[in-house]
C-alpha cells in the first residue's frame, strides 16, 4: 500500500482510463485497416514502471494481458536504462510478443523528470510483414515460414522516425502502405499515452503517480480474492478439440485443463495437452496466460477495468513444448487455440459451480478473409470479419443470439456496407440460423449465416476451428450446432469444411455458418410460451419446438396447443 490518498487515486484511476480510451479513439481515427477502425482488433494499456497495466481500453480482451508479458520480455531484452524518452518500440517475436507475427506490439517508455514511470502500449492486427502466404498462413511449420521478426526494435529513437527499420517493411510487405500506416496509426496511440500520463505526472507529482499505480493494482488484487473466497473449492478437469492444426489435418488436437480452486488461488494447468503439434496452432505462453486471465476476470472482478492486480490470485501451469507452450523454432501462426481454450477451463469449472459459468458457445471466432486484385482499382485487396456466435445458456437465463465469440467482447464485426465497398463482393443474405441453439430450460443463443459471392477470382481464408465437437450443455441441455463452412451450396461444386484456403473464381459463393451455444437444464422443464416466443421469432421451428422441447405450436398462430404439449410431454417422462 502507498500513503497516496483515496481520492487522488481514483482521480488518477479515471484519468488514466480517460488516456486509454483516448489512444484507442485515435487509432481509429488514424488506422488504414478496417480489421483496426471496424472491428477493433486491437488491444491498448498503459502500465507501470513494471509493465503491469494498470488501465485499458477494451478490444481483443486476450491482447491487453499478453502486452504485460511483452513488456517485460522486452526489458527483460534490453534492459530498462536502455530505453530513452522518445523511443517508441516494435516487438512481434511470438514467444516475446503473446501473440503472432501479424499482431505486432507496439510500446513506449514513459518517463518523467528523466526517469522512467510507466509505458504506453497499442497491439494490432497488421496485413501483412512477409509471411509466407498472404492474408494468413495455415499450414507453416516453423517460425521461419511466418513472416519478418522484431525483438523489441526501436520504430523512432529519441523521437526521431527509424527509417532504416521502416524501409525493411516496406520491402518486405506485400501490402506496405496500409501495414506502415496502421503501424503510424499505433506510434499516435502511444505518443498519445505518454502524453497524457506525462500530463498526469506534472499535475500530481511523480511520486504520487507511481503510489496511486501502486494502489490500483493493489485494489484490483483484493476484489480478486474477495470474489475468489466465494467460488467452490475443489479441483475440476475436462478436455475438448481443436479440428487439425492445419498440416495433420485429420488430427485433433487435444487440449487437457485441470482447474483447482482454493482460498489463495485459482490454478489452471494444462499438463497433458498434446505436444508435437506440427501446424501453426501452437500457443506462445503469454497468450495462454492471457486466455486464463480472460476466465478468471469474468468469474471474479467482471464489473471493474482490468488491472495486473486482478491476476495475482491466478497461477497457469503448462508444459514447454506442448500446444499450450510455444518454444522455438515451433510455429504459432494460427492462434485460434487461444480463442477455443478459455472454454476448456468453462468446461472444467461447470462439473464444480453449474450455476456459475455459462454453457459452451459456439465456440469460436469464425473469420473469414478475402484477398485478390480488386478489378475495379486494379490493387491488391485485403477485408476481413469475425462472425457472432449463440452464447451457451445458463443459470441466470437464455444464451445471447448472433453475438461476438466470450474471447473478443470489446470488438464487432464488419458491415456489410463497408465490405461491399472496399472489396469484389456481394452479401446475398445474412440472419440467424435457426434450430442451432441447444434445447435447455435455458436455450442456447443461435448462430448466424453470411453468405459471401465474390465478383472477381479471389482467395477465400477461413479461419474456423471448431466444426468436428459440439458446444457442450450443461445440466441435462442439448448441445448447440456446429459452426461449418459451405462453399457454392446447392450445387455440383459444394463443400463443407472449416479452417480452410480456398481459390474462388468470380461468381463462387462462400456461407459462414456460426454456430449455437448448448443448452442449460432439462428442455421438458422450459416454459412453453418461452418456446412460443422463440417459434415466434424465428429461433426455433415448429418442428423442434415438438421435438426438443415437447411443445406443440400452432404454424399459423404461433400458440401453444396446450392439451397436445402435455401429452407429448407425458409419453417423453
Amino acid at each position: 500500500m502507498t500513503g497516496t490518498d483515496s481520492i487522488t487515486v481514483e482521480i488518477i484511476r479515471h484519468g488514466l482510463l480517460a488516456a486509454a480510451e483516448e489512444m484507442a479513439r485515435n487509432l481509429c481515427r488514424t488506422a488504414y485497416n478496417t480489421v483496426v477502425y471496424e472491428i477493433h482488433d486491437y488491444g491498448i494499456g498503459l502500465h507501470d514502471v513494471s509493465g503491469d497495466v494498470v488501465a485499458d481500453a477494451p478490444g481483443i480482451a486476450i491482447f491487453t494481458r499478453g502486452n504485460d508479458h511483452g513488456i517485460k520480455k522486452a526489458v527483460e531484452f534490453l534492459g530498462a536504462d536502455a530505453m530513452a524518452p522518445g523511443d517508441m518500440f516494435v516487438l512481434n517475436y511470438p514467444y516475446w510478443s503473446s501473440a503472432h507475427t501479424l499482431d505486432p506490439l507496439v510500446f513506449a517508455p514513459i518517463h518523467v523528470d528523466g526517469a522512467l514511470a510507466g509505458f504506453a502500449s497499442c497491439r494490432i492486427h497488421v496485413l501483412d510483414l512477409k509471411q509466407k502466404d498472404p492474408g494468413y498462413v495455415l499450414d507453416s511449420t516453423d517460425m521461419h515460414q511466418e513472416g519478418l521478426f522484431f525483438p523489441a526494435t526501436r520504430l523512432y529513437v529519441a523521437g526521431v522516425r527509424n527509417d532504416e527499420v521502416f524501409n525493411i517493411i516496406r520491402f518486405n510487405s506485400r501490402m506496405p502502405e496500409r501495414t506502415i500506416g496502421d503501424l503510424q496509426a499505433q506510434v499516435s496511440a502511444c505518443h498519445t499515452g505518454v502524453r497524457r500520463v506525462q500530463e498526469i505526472a506534472a499535475k500530481y507529482g511523480a511520486e504520487t503517480l507511481a503510489g496511486a499505480m501502486a494502489a490500483i493494482n493493489d485494489h484490483g488484487e483484493r476484489l480478486a480474492r474477495l470474489a475468489l473466497a466465494k467460488l467452490p473449492k475443489g479441483t475440476w478437469s475436462a478436455h475438448d478439440f481443436v479440428d487439425s492444426d492445419g498440416v495433420d489435418v485429420d488430427r485433433m488436437v487435444r487440449l487437457q485443463v485441470a482447474v483447482t480452486v482454493t482460498d489463495e488461488e485459482m490454478v489452471i494447468d494444462w499438463t497433458g495437452s498434446d505436444s508435437g503439434v506440427r501446424g501453426p496452432i501452437n500457443l506462445p505462453l503469454g497468450q495462454t496466460e492471457a486466455l486464463c486471465s480472460l476466465v478468471f476476470k469474468a468469474l471474479t472482478t467482471p464489473d471493474t477495468p482490468v488491472v495486473a492486480g486482478n491476476f495475482r490470485p491466478l497461477r497457469v501451469v503448462t508444459q514447454p513444448g506442448s500446444v499450450m507452450h510455444a518454444v522455438p523454432p515451433m510455429p504459432t501462426f494460427t492462434l485460434w487455440t487461444g480463442l477455443l481454450a478459455g472454454e476448456v477451463v468453462l468446461k472444467a469449472l461447470a462439473e464444480g459451480m453449474p450455476e456459475r459459468v455459462p454453457a459452451c458457445s459456439g465456440g469460436d471466432v469464425c473469420s473469414m478473409m478475402g484477398l485478390g486484385v480488386d478489378p475495379r482499382t486494379g490493387r491488391p485487396w485485403l477485408e476481413a470479419t469475425n462472425e457472432a456466435v449463440g452464447m451457451g445458456g445458463h443459470a441466470g437465463g437464455d444464451g445471447a443470439d448472433g453475438v461476438m465469440h466470450l474471447s473478443e467482447p470489446g470488438c464487432r464485426n464488419n458491415p456489410v456496407e463497408v465490405l461491399e465497398t472496399k472489396a469484389p463482393m456481394f452479401i446475398e443474405s445474412y440472419g440467424y440460423r435457426p434450430d442451432t441453439g441447444g434445447a435447455g430450460r435455458h436455450r442456447g443463443g443461435v448462430g448466424v449465416s453470411r453468405s459471401y459471392r465474390f465478383t472477381a477470382p479471389s482467395t477465400g481464408i477461413c479461419l474456423v476451428y471448431k466444426t468436428r465437437t459440439k458446444p457442450w450443455p450443461i445440466g441435462g441441455g442439448s448441445a448447440g450446432e456446429n459452426n461449418r463452412i459451405v462453399l457454392n451450396p446447392g450445387t455440383d461444386l459444394e463443400v463443407v469444411q472449416g479452417g480452410s484456403y480456398n481459390r474462388l473464381e468470380a461468381g463462387e459463393v462462400l456461407v459462414n455458418d456460426t454456430g449455437g451455444g448448448g443448452g442449460f437444464g432439462d428442455p421438458f422443464t422450459r416454459e412453453p410460451e418461452s418456446v412460443a416466443r422463440d417459434v415466434r421469432n424465428g429461433f426455433v421451428s415448429v418442428q423442434a419446438a415438438a421435438r426438443d422441447y415437447g411443445v406443440v405450436i400452432d404454424a399459423d398462430t404461433f400458440t401453444v396447443d396446450a392439451a397436445a404439449t402435455a401429452r407429448l410431454r407425458e409419453r417423453a417422462a
